[in-house]
């Protein structure tokens, strides 16, 4: 009897086993958009709103004006070249490679790191895993040009990883190599980035002239050596860490269509093997719509969308990397951008510059722990929400486009932005009320209030507070006394 029932354990077990193995082959992805357009965004991601990257490497050794110093150190007339010229000498002497050893990151420590962002109220993190410097931030087989053989001599990448996953985050990965095609004079002989034997770290020969911007033809374009590396990296950056998202650049439409097809269905469908639920992003019309999450560099939506979305963000107006003379946002500007992207169907991943040994600004952090305390009080406003009929109400105006939030002006306590989540409205506003809050949205004569409102409490605040509703408007009476810093969130729960 008892080898009748083992023999019909396995029996079943196997049966399971082929019917798994049916349903993965059916969730297999092909190298097609048509195919990769079936893959879902993941409900974490739909909840997760807020996250943290960092721009972290030899380009941070200068600290001169922009992470893009690498690229402007070799342009003829440019300030940056005169700076550097007289700060480190001759590009033939100095070039950007010896910025690496200046590179040491003594001071990093991944977990302290993770803690903080842990803390800041971030969902998903992680780090710049190679810029447009050739550089590689991780422990690389294709390359002696990474962190690990040189510069910091540590797996920066790894560290992250189990640093970011100990702290229940996702774990995120950006990849910028694209642009590293022509980033560099590799056609100029009288530079070391000319030098054939540095190839390895600033890309191959190109003709005078091939560099452009984003979004502008590149002639000629890259090769299928060029190509094939830069989905090899890919490759092994994802048998390595498993990363939840892989973040890219713009730019990334001058890698052939084939090997950037080729790139989603290999990570989406090595993520059915780790069973992770994957997120996968696109700046504008890099990937097709559909097949992966779009993504918006230093903008907003000025509406709300039927899709979700990411924009990405430096905490500093002036660069991406760490520099002498920053510019950092507030923390009140931080929050009322994170409130308005949530409210369009839109997540924040905010950017943040460790110094070349590896610390984090303490301007930087106190933003930080500010932003957290914040959520905190507010994040059920935030995590786990979806957009309601309208985004929200209020004088202020957003321009849409790349590289335009410098020209969104500040909000105001008069304007008010909505989220939604278990049958509960959310009603955020920008800034403190004098006396009340007047929600013209939310009127017995406007379009929108098809429920009867039971309750509204003001979150993080213990006591009743006032309201009515007229046909004109939601009036709430605000608390005598000013209660928490920057944005304030109502919430609303129905009969």
């Amino acid at each position: 009897m008892t080898h009748i029932i083992k023999f019909i354990l396995v029996v079943g077990y196997m049966m399971l086993l082929g019917c798994k193995s049916s349903q993965n082959e059916e969730k297999k992805y092909e190298a097609e958009w048509s195919s990769l357009q079936n893959h879902p965004v993941p409900e974490w991601f739909k909840d997760a709103k807020f996250g943290i990257y960092f721009h972290w490497g030899p380009y941070s050794v200068p600290a001169h004006k922009t992470e893009w110093y690498s690229h402007h150190m070799y342009i003829e007339g440019n300030p940056i070249r005169e700076y550097h010229e007289q700060t480190f000498g001759s590009l033939d002497k100095f070039g950007y490679k010896d910025f690496i050893p200046m590179f040491t990151a003594e001071n990093f420590d991944a977990g302290a790191w993770a803690q903080l962002f842990k803390k800041s109220g971030a969902q998903f993190a992680g780090p710049v895993a190679e810029h447009a410097d050739g550089f590689a931030m991780w422990d690389s087989e294709l390359t002696e040009w990474d962190a690990m053989d040189m510069g910091p001599r540590r797996d920066i990448v790894g560290e992250m990883e189990q640093a970011i996953r100990e702290e229940e985050m996702k774990f995120i990965i950006t990849y910028h190599r694209h642009w590293l095609y022509s980033w560099f004079p590799t056609w100029d002989t009288h530079v070391d980035a000319g030098n054939s034997k540095l190839e390895g770290l600033y890309g191959p020969k190109v003709p005078k002239g091939t560099f452009v911007m984003a979004n502008k033809p590149t002639s000629p374009l890259p090769d299928d050596s060029f190509n094939q590396e830069w989905l090899d990296r890919l490759d092994e950056l994802m048998d390595k860490y498993q990363p939840d998202m892989i973040w890219f650049d713009n730019k990334m439409d001058i890698i052939g269509e084939e090997y950037r097809k080729q790139f989603l269905a290999n990570y989406y469908n090595k993520a059915l093997e780790w069973g992770r639920e994957v997120v996968c992003t696109y700046k504008s019309e890099d990937m097709e719509k559909g097949s992966a999450v779009l993504d918006l560099e230093r903008s907003r939506m000025s509406e709300k969308t039927d899709f979700p979305w990411l924009t990405d963000d430096s905490i500093d107006w002036e660069a991406w990397s760490y520099i002498a003379n920053p510019r950092y946002k507030s923390a009140d500007r931080i929050v009322d951008f994170l409130v308005d992207v949530v409210s369009k169907n839109g997540s924040l991943l905010l950017n943040i510059p460790p110094t070349p040994d590896g610390r984090i600004p303490e301007a930087v952090e106190q933003r930080l722990l500010e932003l957290g305390e914040w959520l905190k009080v507010n994040g059920e406003a935030i995590y786990g929400t979806r957009p309601w009929k309208i985004y929200g109400e209020g004088p202020q105006e957003i321009t849409e486009g790349h590289l335009s939030e410098h020209k969104n002006p500040s909000a105001t306590a008069k304007d008010i932005r909505f989220t939604t989540k278990d049958n509960h409205l959310y009603i955020t506003v920008l800034g403190w009320p004098s006396e009340s809050v007047e929600v013209r949205s939310l009127g017995k004569s406007g379009d929108y209030l098809d429920q009867e409102i039971r309750s509204i409490q003001l979150l993080g605040y213990d006591q009743a507070i006032s309201w009515e509703v007229t046909d004109e408007s939601l009036v709430v009476q605000m608390p005598d006394i000013k209660q928490g810093n920057y944005a304030h969130s109502f919430k609303v729960t129905f009969e």
